[in-house]
């Protein structure tokens, strides 16, 4: 069984393409692509369930075509609508490059070397030029704190824990 905490959410279908099942993808991460996973993971009644990959090609820099084995009709691919995809962070860990999109790090606790336990990264705001990780304290407020590889300290995959070293007065 897939746990909602082993995955994280790179996009989402918008619409069937042509009659043969396949499905266009919006997506904000293009790890499925850089790694050898062969399934993307959509929620099915409340169960997160994989679909295995049978081809897939570009159709834009952020939207993928994609055929999954045995979905052959349009029908078929109509039920994917409007659900959102997730990747495996485990298969993520293992991307070409090395890199994660930010909205890898949702669920992770955060720290600041100074100020201590901030919360937990409940959100990546990327509606404007500058991302921003949402945290939540623990008493409800939720702070933002700017998505700078330069105020990141050290990321601790295992244990889920992104220690920032903030410059004074961001958290004021």
């Amino acid at each position: 069984m897939i746990r909602p905490e082993e995955v994280y959410c790179i996009g989402k279908f918008t619409r069937t393409h042509g009659v043969q099942g396949e499905m266009s993808m919006s997506f904000t991460d293009d790890v499925f692509d850089r790694t050898d996973c062969p399934y993307l993971v959509c929620s099915m009644d409340g169960i997160l369930v994989p679909f295995f990959i049978e081809e897939y090609r570009f159709k834009s820099d952020n939207v993928a075509l994609i055929k999954f084995e045995r979905i052959d009709t349009n029908e078929a691919a109509s039920i994917f609508t409007n659900k959102e995809v997730y990747f495996p962070k485990s298969y993520a860990e293992q991307a070409e490059d090395g890199e994660y999109s930010w909205q890898y790090f949702i669920g992770f606790t955060t720290e600041d070397t100074t100020h201590g336990h901030l919360g937990e990264l409940v959100d990546v705001d990327e509606s404007t030029v500058n991302t921003l990780f949402v945290v939540e304290r623990p008493n409800g407020d939720e702070i933002l704190i700017p998505a700078q590889e330069a105020f990141i300290e050290d990321i601790d995959h295992d244990k889920r824990l992104i220690k920032f070293n903030l410059p004074d007065g961001l958290l004021e």
